[in-house]
């Protein structure tokens, strides 16, 4: 079994998904991919990652009702999410992280840094608990 960082990425595009999983893997972290919220979340239940990086606008059920079903789940509720999306406005991020987002990345990102960016954000993360 690894002691790398798991990382589920819930985003409909497929090239951000093989981008962060290539990038995020040479990082050093495992790497679990979903398509969709409604994927995102059966594996999230199954797989119980370490963090969620989440998409906010998918066809289907779009990054808010995700969310919405990741905090309300007692399985997956303390699993941090990080809003990785191009909706950028102090509304959009506002309303993520009163859904219960961990953090808000917006798109367009250097994928290079992403690895140290969250790194970061998941150790201050536990400072505060």
């Amino acid at each position: 079994m690894s002691d790398a960082i798991s990382i589920l990425v819930i985003d409909d595009d497929a090239r951000i998904r093989l981008a962060l999983e290539y990038n995020l893997k040479m990082d050093g972290f495992d790497i679990y991919q979903a398509k969709d919220g409604e994927e995102g979340y059966r594996i999230a239940l199954k797989k119980s990652p370490d963090l969620i990086l989440l998409d906010w606008m998918m066809p289907e059920m779009d990054g808010m009702e995700t969310l919405r079903m990741l905090k309300g789940h007692y399985e997956t509720r303390d699993i941090p999410v990080f809003m990785l999306t191009a909706k950028d406005t102090i509304g959009d991020i506002d309303e993520a992280m009163a859904l219960g987002a961990d953090d808000y990345m917006t798109k367009p990102f250097v994928v290079s840094r992403l690895g140290n960016i969250i790194r970061k954000k998941l150790e201050k993360l536990e400072e505060a608990e």
